[in-house]
């Protein structure tokens, strides 16, 4: 059974908030029988519903058989509490809907940690006696707890132990991630982000451009631990390319917490690719909603390119007007379908562009002795290679290099020589 109050979604109209809610249910495996909806200034403190609902969803259990109920917001532990005691089901709210998908999706022992992490902070709040997730055995031994210490003070000091080493093991995740981020800066290979709402098609992006195996599911959070895949652009330039889980409406604060050295890969990425589901009756409203989890991140300045993804199935369908507001910062907005390949070389060479714009890039002409392949590759792989000759002194090269590589390359320009 659905529950929904109508109250704020950011945008979001009351009905397509249930649409999503109801697609949730479907990606953890849950049959929606019918749902229960009331139009108030804000959810009641107490008890999320009115009282009059409330006795109305009570009656209703008689008639339609269901065993769970599914809250269209996050509930306090109170409300939590008292919806459960009134309706002698067992109620879930959207917070831990979506901590329970991300737990069947994680496949990494990272991506395990980070969802282990978000749902012990959502659940340390609302620990009851009844709890039984976390191991009851007393840390230490006779004497070193005080007396009358309850089993409920016991899995809250369990489950403090347990975030605390979970995070460490993160920090130690994230500093391993610094160190691969340094020296993909020192080697110039950028990395491009793909960013977007749940289900957009990224990961079907992510294949078509790298000819990866990504997992591809109409489900949300069909991605959860990013992949990363070297694909070259249409300038012989190789870019990282990485796909990153999907953002949806009023993701939990502390779960974009616990994936921070996941998601720190976006707000360090050269340039980001923002797939949207053109076909989407929400899709600006879906816009918003990554622009401002990219904000949340420090991430809204990185350069992005808007991409209106499934042209293919739009059948006439005009694109809606008031994207066009919502994507007023990118640098490009293109049109493609990754199902079909539609648009991909018009992608490839607008990151090409995005990448070499501004003052990233200068003019160079070298002469790099035949003993130093190594920088002559290296220039392959970062610059744009105009033209190449071969003396008796080396090879002689000219293009376009990334400004901050010209210090390691210096010794090579011809009018050093």
């Amino acid at each position: 059974m659905l529950v929904a109050v109508d109250w704020q979604h950011n945008g979001w109209s009351l009905e397509s908030s249930l649409e999503e809610l109801a697609r949730l249910a479907e990606t953890a495996g849950i049959d929606v029988v019918d749902s229960v909806t009331q139009h108030l200034a804000h959810p009641n403190r107490t008890q999320y519903v009115g009282s009059g609902k409330l006795q109305e969803m009570v009656a209703l259990a008689e008639s339609v058989p269901f065993d769970l109920v599914l809250v269209n917001d996050e509930l306090s532990p109170g409300q939590l509490r008292n919806m459960e005691e009134a309706l002698q089901k067992k109620v879930i709210d959207r917070t831990a809907l979506i901590l329970d998908i991300f737990a069947a999706r994680a496949q990494t022992h990272e991506g395990r940690l980070q969802v282990e992490l978000a749902q012990l902070e959502y659940r340390l709040p609302r620990l009851t006696r009844m709890w039984s997730h976390l191991s009851r055995q007393a840390v230490g031994g006779v004497g070193l707890r005080g007396p009358g210490e309850t089993q409920l003070e016991v899995d809250r000091r369990e489950a403090r132990r347990r975030i605390s080493w979970i995070k460490d093991q993160l920090e130690e995740v994230h500093r391993h991630r610094q160190l691969y981020r340094d020296r993909r800066t020192r080697a110039g290979m950028p990395v491009v982000g793909l960013v977007g709402y749940t289900n957009a098609g990224k990961s079907t992006l992510l294949n078509a451009l790298s000819g990866a195996d990504v997992l591809v599911e109409d489900k949300l959070f069909a991605t959860l631990d990013p992949t990363t895949r070297r694909i070259s652009l249409p300038t012989g330039r190789e870019v990282l390319l990485t796909d990153t889980v999907g953002f949806i409406q009023n993701l939990p604060t502390f779960l974009v917490a616990a994936f921070r050295a996941t998601l720190e890969e976006i707000r360090e990425a050269s340039a980001l690719i923002h797939v949207l589901d053109v076909t989407h009756p929400m899709v600006a409203e879906q816009a918003a909603t990554v622009q401002d989890v990219l904000e949340e991140l420090g991430a809204d300045d990185v350069p992005t390119i808007a991409v209106l993804n499934k042209i293919d199935r739009l059948d006439g369908r005009a694109i809606p007007s008031e994207l066009a507001t919502q994507l007023a910062s990118s640098k490009a907005i293109i049109p493609i379908s990754a199902h079909t390949g539609a648009g991909l070389d018009e992608l490839l060479i607008s990151v090409a562009d995005v990448l070499s714009g501004g003052k990233r890039f200068v003019d160079v002409s070298l002469l790099v002795p035949f003993g130093d392949a190594r920088m002559l590759d290296l220039f392959h792989r970062v610059g744009q290679v105009e033209g190449q000759n071969y003396s008796e002194l080396g090879t002689e090269i000219t293009g376009r290099l990334p400004e901050r590589l010209l210090p390691q390359f210096r010794q090579y320009l011809r009018e050093n020589m």
